[in-house]
């Protein structure tokens, strides 16, 4: 019993740390004509509640796709088709074909930002709670607890969530999935995924671990016996999901293909985020290598778009391969959850048309070894938090953002005791530093140098935090703060790659887990 009432506490927590923020601005109020991520919610409800499915997809009269045409799979229509359903009931002129663009009301923001809220009672914040429940470390009473608190106060999902507008439900399905795959519950673990990246086709940065991971138990069942059936019944199981949410588009291949269109559209350029075709939105701020390089040399207009994709996707592919292997070589759940965020972080760095909010896609990853690497993880959430700044100051969420990040911090600080834990055992970096001539006087020092980096990165980033919020931008240099965000965030990431990879491949702590049989 205390250890449920400590967590009911820390999800009473949490939703009010959500209630506090959803109070606020959101993307795009107040802004014709493209307005922002709400409107597009918004008409994504009114355009599958007024047209039939076979042109939900397709520009006409009654669905002008430059007007946030919807580009999510189909999971993502039907939810937009139950939300409309439900605003219908209360006030029709909320989802009204074409007289209804724009609309904003107080009545309107409660029902839209309630939608978010449910989603994350109902699917988020629940596997979330279990997650932690199930972890083998958290054997403590409130260690359980802690840890919720950790992953449910994290300031960037609940900013652009609850504050930004957008809904947890694909990263809710894929912590499904992953809460699945640890109890050994592979079909369901692969329904669940297959839901997630049915509903946001980024859910793709998850797809090769999830691949490699269930690959990997084939192998060691034998593809001559158990595992030759397993993989038959996993094989069978994405079949069926697929199938099941595409069947209203199945009928005829051309619906398909202008899904698959809307869904990857790659004509676009190496920069532009597929969502966003408003002219307000500046691609060229996003927390990737791409972004960064192009502050030196503007690879758009040296480089051909068929040119672009194919590098991002060499670039991508080579870096997310050592992991992917070492996964599908040796699975472990350990190794599992490790390489979900080296190879989103992959992703996020290095492919196609990424947006900001795609770090989300890393962050929630890393959430789930905050327990086994507080320090590092703790850092790589504030820095994801700070790489969206500019979006949130776009927001007017800088109040918000202001409050939740150095509560997070003071939350991990008093849960971890994190600058307690910077030894190279600690950061799970012994197995490398035996690898190294000469390691035991360097790693002597090695706990003071990386707090020193720690304090160094925190002092910048709040710098640089402030700038952004009070201090005008040089009229010859009106990007240099975003610009500035986005290149240090960067950086960051790099290194953090660096450190996730070397983890995995000197990972010495798999003998301590299952063994896949």
């Amino acid at each position: 019993m205390e250890k449920w009432s400590l967590m009911t506490i820390t999800v009473l927590l949490a939703l009010t740390v959500r209630w506090a923020v959803s109070l606020g601005s959101y993307s795009g109020a107040g802004k014709p004509p493209m307005y922002g991520d709400y409107e597009a919610q918004r008409h994504w409800q009114e355009i599958t509640y007024n047209l039939p499915i076979r042109q939900w997809y397709f520009n006409t009269s009654d669905n002008n796709l430059l007007y946030w045409g919807l580009d999510y799979p189909p999971l993502t229509a039907y939810h937009s088709f139950v939300c409309a359903y439900v605003a219908k009931l209360i006030n029709p002129d909320w989802v009204a074909l074409h007289t209804s663009r724009g609309y904003e009301s107080q009545p309107h923001k409660l029902f839209m930002r309630t939608t978010v809220f449910v989603a994350d009672l109902l699917v988020y914040i629940p596997a979330v709670i279990l997650y932690c429940f199930s972890l083998k470390e958290t054997s403590a009473k409130k260690k359980a607890s802690t840890c919720a608190l950790c992953i449910l106060l994290y300031p960037g999902l609940i900013l652009i969530d609850h504050g930004h507008f957008q809904y947890p439900l694909s990263l809710g399905l894929a912590l499904w999935a992953v809460l699945c795959l640890s109890h050994d519950w592979d079909l369901l673990g692969s329904v669940a995924f297959c839901l997630a990246l049915n509903y946001k086709q980024m859910e793709l940065y998850h797809s090769l671990p999830f691949f490699c991971y269930l690959l990997g138990k084939c192998f060691k069942k034998g593809l001559k016996g158990k595992g030759l059936v397993l993989l038959a019944k996993l094989a069978g199981t994405v079949l069926v999901s697929f199938a099941a949410c595409w069947l209203p588009f199945g009928t005829d291949v051309e619906q398909i293909m202008q899904v698959l269109r809307r869904l990857f559209p790659i004509d676009r350029g190496l920069f532009e985020a597929c969502m966003f075709s408003s002219p307000t939105h500046c691609p060229d701020k996003v927390a990737n290598i791409w972004c960064s390089l192009s502050v030196l040399i503007k690879i758009k207009n040296v480089i051909s778009p068929r040119t672009q994709l194919k590098l991002s996707f060499a670039v991508t592919f080579l870096s997310l391969l050592p992991a992917c292997i070492k996964l599908t070589v040796q699975p472990s759940l350990r190794g599992f959850k490790f390489a979900l965020v080296s190879c989103a972080l992959s992703f996020f760095l290095f492919s196609f048309q990424v947006h900001e909010k795609s770090i989300l896609l890393v962050s929630v990853p890393v959430c789930l070894i905050i327990n086994e690497i507080p320090f590092m993880a703790t850092w790589f959430l504030l820095v994801s938090t700070f790489s969206l700044l500019p979006l949130l100051l776009k927001d007017e969420l800088l109040l918000p953002y202001a409050v939740t990040t150095p509560a997070f911090l003071a939350v991990c600080l008093a849960s971890f005791s994190i600058l307690e834990k910077t030894s190279a055992e600690d950061l799970q970096l012994k197995a490398f530093s035996l690898s190294l001539k000469g390691y035991v006087s360097w790693f002597k020092s090695f706990p003071r140098i990386v707090r020193s980096l720690f304090l160094l990165s925190l002092s910048l980033m709040a710098v640089l935090s402030v700038l952004s919020a009070a201090v005008p931008p040089p009229q010859r240099l009106p990007d240099l703060f975003p610009v500035a965000v986005a290149v240090l965030s960067c950086l960051h990431f790099l290194l953090f790659l660096a450190y996730f990879n070397v983890v995995i491949l000197w990972d010495s702590k798999n003998r301590g887990q299952k063994k896949v049989s």
